[in-house]
């Protein structure tokens, strides 16, 4: 099972130094992948949980591409509406050309209704946009002549019956973020049943957990994957490996900016869960 880590590319302490040390860090660590996440306008319900500086996904990932050599690098999520479709394949296909190999396009049909009117996008037709996109993302690809996308995995984020069936139409995983193990228990055995009723195989199990570790077990129905003692986030690796989840993202951003200030604290438990892996 590969490991990955969520990299905040936005917030008051993010800049290239950091995002540089940030890759550093995850692929010295032995991590496998590294995503960033996507926002074109920093309206005010973007700013509220991911404030300015925003990095984009596709120039941030492109220059951290020079600084490693091994990691896989990709979008969680890429928010497809937000951009032409033909520009999406050519900057993705380009990446992956330029990484040698090593891009994975992470995709959702995203949420922030202000930033969908900023760009003048309808945000009633998000989902809509996003598999029309989609379509005509994976036909541009099918001309390698032109676009060399070697094979760009694609995955598909979100847990809603529309997400499920747009994750077994484009994707090669299922990229689900910040779950219980219940939720995902019981929505991964549906999308599994979905494949089968349409007699597809079904995709990977890719999902984006959160990394919050305590010094006291969390507890309770509400208690999410990746969070309280080393010893749970371990077993919850375990959960995960025995669902067939072949490569799970750790996102250590606790949903306050200032943490962009200091992201020792995040590296602390990336090399605790690093270290747990290897005993």
């Amino acid at each position: 099972m590969r490991l990955g880590v969520n990299v905040p590319n936005f917030g008051p302490g993010t800049d290239p130094e950091t995002l540089r040390r940030w890759a550093l860090t995850v692929e010295g660590l032995g991590y496998d992948l590294l995503m960033v996440s996507d926002h074109v306008v920093i309206t005010p319900d973007v700013a509220e949980q991911y404030p300015a500086p925003f990095y984009d996904p596709f120039t941030t990932l492109a220059w951290l591409a020079g600084t490693t050599t091994r990691l896989t690098l990709g979008t969680t999520v890429l928010i497809v509406p937000y951009r032409h479709p033909l520009l999406t394949a050519r900057m993705a296909a380009n990446l992956n050309d330029l990484s040698g190999g090593r891009f994975v396009l992470g995709v959702g049909a995203g949420w922030a209704r202000q930033e969908f009117e900023a760009l003048g996008v309808a945000h009633e037709r998000r989902g809509r946009l996003t598999d029309e996109h989609l379509a005509t993302i994976k036909a541009a690809w099918a001309n390698e002549s032109d676009y060399r996308s070697g094979g760009v995995p694609i995955w598909v984020g979100g847990g809603s019956d529309a997400a499920l069936r747009r994750t077994l139409r484009f994707g090669q995983a299922w990229h689900p973020l910040r779950m219980t193990l219940p939720w995902l228990r019981e929505t991964w055995a549906k999308l599994r049943d979905m494949a089968a009723g349409q007699e597809r195989p079904a995709p990977a199990l890719a999902p984006r957990i959160l990394l919050r570790v305590t010094d006291r077990p969390v507890t309770g129905a509400e208690r999410r994957l990746g969070e309280g003692t080393i010893e749970q986030v371990m077993d919850d690796l375990e959960r995960l490996r025995e669902m067939g989840a072949e490569t799970v993202v750790f996102d250590p951003f606790h949903e306050d900016p200032a943490e962009t200030l200091h992201p020792e604290a995040a590296w602390e438990m990336l090399a605790a869960v690093a270290a747990g892996t290897r005993k």
